[in-house]
């Protein structure tokens, strides 16, 4: 079993092979904000993680990192996790799961689910187009908050 070092080293050499072949530039910038993504297990938004690379990189803007999260996520190499908040949340694109979300403290985990991956969409909704993706968000009030 791969340690959280190695899994990240492959997420990142992963990370750089996709960057090639979709064309992108592999500055030092887009590789702190991704290895910063892929470190988080908190689904950070682009303001935390702003907060968080402003560690590392000082001259970093803000406005980088928005746009840096939406060139990732146009090429299919971070996700946006859909959210009741305002505020996008994102993770590094990883092992096919869902997420569970707190109304309350807003805190999200990750959860696997194979009988709905495997589950059939009903046939109208086949009829609709092409699915890409099939993601489940569960909300409610984590065991923590309710005490």
């Amino acid at each position: 079993m791969l340690s959280s070092t190695e899994m990240i080293q492959k997420q990142l050499a992963g990370f750089e092979s996709a960057c090639r072949d979709a064309g992108l530039r592999l500055t030092h910038q887009r590789l702190e904000i991704y290895r910063e993504l892929a470190m988080a297990g908190d689904h950070p938004s682009a303001e935390l993680l702003h907060q968080r690379l402003r560690k590392k990189i000082r001259t970093i803007s803000l406005d980088t990192v928005y746009r840096t999260l939406a060139t990732f996520e146009s090429h299919g190499l971070i996700s946006k996790v859909d959210t009741v908040e305002s505020q996008a949340r994102f993770e590094a694109t990883g092992m096919r799961h869902h997420h569970l979300i707190c109304r309350k403290c807003k805190e999200i985990i990750d959860f696997q689910w194979q009988q709905i991956d495997d589950a059939s969409l009903p046939e109208e909704i086949g009829k609709w187009g092409r699915i890409d993706n099939k993601n489940l968000v569960v909300s409610g009030v984590c065991s923590k908050c309710l005490k």
